[in-house]
């Protein structure tokens, strides 16, 4: 039976907290500190370029958000108090709750270390940005023929031409996960 929106959710559940930017991690340390409760941080894995070159870096799957599953409403003050935290989702007086199946199916998907790793392996077709050296920030399409693990071949526009470039693996950066066709 749905949920009127006067009535409130089950006595324990799994509820949506909204972080404060970039301290879902922090939320998550302070909550699991707290008895009773339990907490979800799913968090996505993945290389990014940034200005130092390639580097892996970890956020939330759902940035500014995560879960946990307490006692409602003994545990609510607590839980809206702990450090990083903004407040627990809620509309009005609702308070929805998530539904345990939900939270068990992404945890199956993530399994124990909450964590997706997005595959950095790249396939002919792939878009991507070259992080450092003195072709840092330019974009290249991955040739059909890669040569080694540690290097791969790529197409570069340069100078109105295209032009193929050897260039490691660790300087690229896949774009957007887009594909482009290969001439």
């Amino acid at each position: 039976m749905p949920q009127a929106a006067h009535e409130h959710p089950p006595v324990t559940a799994w509820f949506c907290l909204c972080a404060q930017p970039k301290h879902e991690h922090i939320a998550a340390a302070h909550l699991r500190q707290l008895a009773g409760l339990e907490v979800f941080l799913p968090r996505i894995r993945f290389k990014r370029a940034t200005a130092r070159g390639a580097v892996r870096v970890t956020e939330a799957l759902f940035p500014g958000y995560l879960f946990a599953r307490f006692i409602w409403p003994a545990d609510l003050r607590a839980v809206q108090h702990a450090r990083g935290v903004r407040g627990v989702v809620h509309f009005g007086d609702r308070w929805p709750s998530i539904g345990g199946d939900v939270i068990a199916g992404l945890r199956a998907t993530l399994g124990a270390e909450e964590l997706h790793v997005v595959d950095d392996a790249l396939a002919p077709g792939d878009v991507v940005r070259v992080a450092e050296g003195s072709l840092r920030g330019l974009l290249a399409v991955v040739a059909p023929v890669q040569s080694g693990r540690e290097r791969v071949a790529v197409l570069m526009e340069f100078l109105g031409r295209q032009t193929m470039v050897k260039l490691p693996v660790a300087v690229l950066v896949r774009e957007g996960g887009g594909r482009a066709s290969v001439i």
